[in-house]
C-alpha cells in the first residue's frame, strides 16, 4: 500500500488534472439553451392547442414560421455579441434574450403581413408559441445561472488570475474594474511583482506572491491559468522580457494598459477596415440609441406627470405653507457636455440657509433642513420636479447624477479629485443612476467614494440598455424604501 503522502500527492494530482474550461463555454451552453427554448416553445404551442380543444390546424405554417423565427433570433443575438459575453458583461442579459426574441417575433409577423399572408397565421398556435418561448427564455437565464454557479464552485469552470507589477493604486482600480464585471468565474489569487525592494505582504487587500518563479511554480501546479501585466508604462523591452520568462508555462498572458484604465472603464479595440484601432473614447448613445433613450425617457416622464400631479400639489402646498420662499429650488449643475443646467428641486432648506453654489454638502440632521425638507429628502421626493427637465431634454430618467458646478470631494473639486470625472459628462445626468442603486447614495465624503461613484457613472455609460434602465428604475423604487443614506 503506497505512503500516505503519496497517495495524498496522487488525489491532489487527480484533482489538477480534472478537465477545466473557461468562461467561453458558457456561450455554448447559451446557444443550447436558445435552441432548446425555441423547440420547446413550438412543442408547448401545439400541446396547449391540443389539451384546450383547439385546433391545430395550419401546423405546417406555424412551424415554418418557428423556424423563420428562429434563424432572425440568432442572427439578432450574434449581431451584438450576445454569446461571447454571457457571464455578466451584458447587465440586461436575462431581459435582453426575451427582447430579441420579440423583436425577431415582430420582424417575421411584418414580413409575414406585408406579404399578403397574415390571414394564413394560425393565432391561436402563434399566440401560445409566443407566450411559453418568452417564459421559457427567461427561466433558461436563472437556469445557466445556477449551472454556471454550480460548475465554477465544481471548479469545472474558473480563471485564476495574477496581477503582475501593480502599483497599490493601479491594483486596487483594476480590482474594481473586474468586480464591476461582476463575473462569478473569475478569482484573483493574488499580485506579484519581481522587484526586491517590496516590503509589502499585501498590496490592495491581495497577498504579494512574489516574481516570476512563484508565477511560474503556481502554473506548474496548475494553480493559476492567467497573468495580467499591469505595470504603468512598461515598455516594448520590459514587455518582451515578460512574455519570455511567463512563455515556459501554460498561462495565458495579457496586458492591461493602465493608462487607459485610468481614462475610461471600457477601452476596446475595433478595426477601421482591417486597420486596428485602440479606442480610448466613444460616444456613447448614438445613431437609434439616442433616439431610444429620448423616447424612453418621454414614455416614463409623461405619464409619470400625469400619476403623480395630485401628489406633486400637496408637496408644493406644504412646502409653501411651512417655511416662507420659493416653491422649487434651482441649482445649476453640470449637464450634457459640461454645459450648466439648472435642476428642479422642492425646496427642503430655509430660504436664507441654501447654498446655491453646492460647496457645501448636506450632513446628516443638517440644521439647513426644513422639517417638511427631510422627509421629502429622505423618500427622494424633492427630485419629483426634475421631470419637468427631462421633458425638456435637459436631462435623462436614467444616468449620472448631475453634481453642482461648486461641489467638492475634502478641499477638491470633484474634476481634480477624480481622474476621468469629466467623461460622466458624455451623456444627459438622470434622476436616478447607477451608482445610486449600488449604495453611493447621499454624501460623498471621501476620495474614494467620489471615485468609485465616477467608475460606476462610466460603467453605465458604456454599457447603457433599455433593458438596463428599467432595471435602475426598479431598483431605485426599492432603495428608496430601505436606503439610509439619504437626508
Amino acid at each position: 500500500m503506497a505512503p500516505p503522502t503519496v497517495m495524498a500527492d496522487t488525489i491532489a494530482t487527480r484533482r489538477r488534472a480534472r478537465v477545466r474550461f473557461t468562461s467561453n463555454i458558457v456561450g455554448g451552453i447559451s446557444i443550447v439553451a436558445d435552441a432548446l427554448a425555441l423547440l420547446s416553445g413550438w412543442g408547448a404551442g401545439l400541446l396547449l392547442s391540443a389539451y384546450g380543444g383547439g385546433s391545430t390546424s395550419g401546423e405546417a405554417m406555424y412551424s415554418g414560421l418557428v423556424l423563420i423565427i428562429g434563424i432572425n433570433f440568432y442572427l439578432l443575438r450574434l449581431t451584438h455579441d450576445a454569446y461571447n459575453s454571457p457571464l455578466g458583461r451584458r447587465p440586461d442579459a436575462d431581459i435582453g434574450v426575451v427582447l430579441d426574441f420579440l423583436l425577431a417575433v415582430v420582424l417575421v409577423t411584418v414580413t409575414v403581413w406585408t406579404l399578403g399572408n397574415a390571414a394564413a397565421i394560425p393565432m391561436r398556435l402563434f399566440g401560445l408559441f409566443l407566450m411559453s418561448t418568452g417564459v421559457i427564455l427567461l427561466v433558461s437565464r436563472l437556469v445557466i445561472r445556477v449551472i454556471v454557479h454550480w460548475l465554477v464552485r465544481s471548479e469545472r469552470i474558473g480563471q485564476r488570475v495574477v496581477l503582475y507589477g501593480a502599483d497599490s493604486d493601479t491594483a486596487g482600480q483594476a480590482l474594481r474594474r473586474l468586480e464591476l464585471e461582476n463575473l462569478p468565474h473569475l478569482t484573483v489569487i493574488g499580485v506579484a511583482d519581481e522587484r526586491n525592494t517590496r516590503v509589502d505582504t499585501v498590496i490592495a487587500g491581495q497577498p504579494l506572491l512574489g516574481g516570476f518563479n512563484a508565477i511560474i511554480d503556481l502554473a506548474r501546479r496548475g494553480e493559476v491559468d492567467q497573468v495580467i501585466i499591469a505595470t504603468p508604462k512598461v515598455s516594448q523591452e520590459r514587455l518582451d522580457f515578460f512574455v519570455d520568462r511567463l512563455s515556459n508555462v501554460a498561462v495565458d498572458v495579457c496586458l492591461m494598459p493602465t493608462e487607459a484604465l485610468r481614462l475610461q472603464a471600457d477601452f476596446r479595440v475595433q478595426f477601421i477596415g482591417s486597420t486596428p484601432m485602440f479606442y480610448l473614447w466613444r460616444r456613447p448613445m448614438r445613431d437609434f440609441h439616442g433616439l431610444s433613450k429620448r423616447l424612453e425617457d418621454l414614455a416614463i416622464t409623461i405619464p409619470a406627470l400625469i400619476v403623480l400631479s395630485p401628489l406633486l400639489l400637496i408637496i408644493a402646498l406644504l412646502v409653501k405653507f411651512t417655511s416662507p420662499g420659493p416653491i422649487l429650488f434651482k441649482q445649476r449643475r453640470f449637464g450634457f457636455n459640461n454645459e450648466p443646467v439648472h435642476v428642479f428641486k422642492f425646496r427642503s432648506m430655509y430660504i436664507n440657509r441654501q447654498d446655491v453654489t453646492g460647496a457645501a454638502r448636506t450632513t446628516k440632521r443638517d440644521p439647513r433642513v426644513t422639517p417638511i425638507g427631510r422627509f421629502i429628502r429622505r423618500s427622494s421626493i424633492d427630485e419629483l420636479p426634475q421631470l419637468f427637465n427631462v421633458l425638456r431634454g435637459e436631462m435623462s430618467i436614467v444616468g449620472p447624477r448631475p453634481h453642482a458646478v461648486e461641489m467638492r470631494v475634502g478641499d477638491k473639486y470633484y474634476g481634480d479629485a477624480v481622474k476621468g470625472y469629466a467623461a460622466r459628462h458624455r451623456v444627459k445626468p438622470g434622476i436616478t443612476g447607477l451608482a445610486q442603486v449600488r449604495g453611493l447614495r447621499g454624501e460623498i465624503d471621501t476620495e474614494e467614494r467620489a471615485r468609485k461613484r465616477i467608475e460606476y457613472d462610466l460603467y453605465y455609460i458604456n454599457n447603457w440598455s433599455v433593458a438596463f434602465d428599467l432595471r435602475i428604475i426598479a431598483e431605485t423604487v426599492f432603495r428608496i424604501a430601505v436606503d439610509k443614506n439619504a437626508y
